[in-house]
């Protein structure tokens, strides 16, 4: 059930890898990404403000709220306007994206923030922190099913496991395109993937396996451009605990009558005791495992979700 993987390719603001390349000539390196996340992510550095021309250091950015929309302009020179450099950069640099199955992005930056970004007013009083990096959001709006996170959200457990969890399933969905998709390798790849979605997102899994059934009609190409869209809404939604008991109880179906009467009320307590927050997640999975090895079925044995990304990483 272990998982051999290649590095996988995701985007990443460059000040986050410890390049000096910040406005004031500094950087933000990254602990967590660069000790961890490094092992397994082969990351694709990008700095919008230094590629568009802005020196280093440089006349630092923010947005402005004005007639015409939210600018991208100088603190000090307002004079000095980047909206349609950064935009006109991002266009060029998502068009070669294709391959990637993350971005990570500087979070609170005019240019790559991905949310609750500080606006100004053109009278250079503070406005609100509900702004999106002009970058960033070219980026996320061209390519609406890569994931994308900030680094400061993935100091949080729940939000640096889901956003793991779909890079890997989205380097797991580029793989079946690469090696060609046909109908039976779709049946094969949503198989093995439908525990996850499952835990994700009950409608999103019915909605799959709609599409799935219909993989041995006409216009299959179209089918797996919606499933992949489909499939990534739906890891996008977080799991709670109450859907990872419901598919940890459908798990422990497949071996229970195999089970002492003891163990099944062992594994149905650590099931209840994660349900109740009183565990982590990896509590009843491991059991569930051990008792996989115990009593195999090549089903359940399957299921990404046994193994999600490598356990390094949970």
């Amino acid at each position: 059930m272990g998982m051999d993987i290649r590095k996988i390719p995701v985007g990443i603001s460059s000040c986050l890898l410890g390049e000096h390349v910040r406005f004031d000539g500094g950087h933000k390196y990254d602990r967590f990404i660069n000790r961890r996340l490094a092992d397994f992510i082969e990351f694709r550095p990008f700095c919008p403000e230094v590629a568009i021309g802005l020196g280093i250091p440089r006349e630092p950015i923010r947005l402005v709220r004005t007639a015409d929309g939210v600018r991208v302009r100088g603190v000090r020179n307002t004079a000095l306007d980047v909206t349609d450099r950064l935009a006109a950069y991002a266009d060029r640099v998502a068009g070669n994206l294709d391959e990637l199955c993350g971005y990570i992005f500087k979070s609170r930056s005019p240019s790559c923030g991905m949310e609750r970004v500080k606006t100004w007013h053109e009278s250079g009083l503070p406005d609100k922190s509900d702004g999106t990096g002009a970058y960033a959001q070219a980026i996320m709006r061209a390519h609406p099913n890569l994931p994308c996170e900030e680094e400061g959200r993935l100091n949080d457990p729940d939000l640096r496991d889901n956003f793991i969890e779909r890079v890997f399933t989205r380097y797991r969905w580029r793989q079946l395109l690469l090696d060609g998709p046909t109908p039976a390798r779709l049946v094969e790849f949503h198989t093995r993937q439908k525990l996850s979605v499952m835990a994700h997102n009950q409608a999103g899994y019915r909605r799959l396996g709609q599409l799935v059934a219909t993989a041995g009609s006409k216009g299959f190409r179209y089918l797996c451009i919606r499933y992949e869209t489909e499939l990534m809404a739906a890891m996008k939604r977080h799991a709670t605990r109450k859907s990872h008991s419901n598919v940890l109880q459908h798990l422990q179906g497949y071996f229970s009558r195999q089970l002492s009467a003891g163990d099944r009320a062992e594994l149905g307590e650590l099931i209840d005791q994660y349900r109740l927050g009183l565990v982590p997640l990896a509590a009843p999975l491991t059991l569930v495992r051990h008792h996989l090895r115990h009593y195999p079925n090549d089903w359940a044995l399957g299921q990404t979700y046994l193994d999600p990304y490598p356990r390094e990483l949970m």
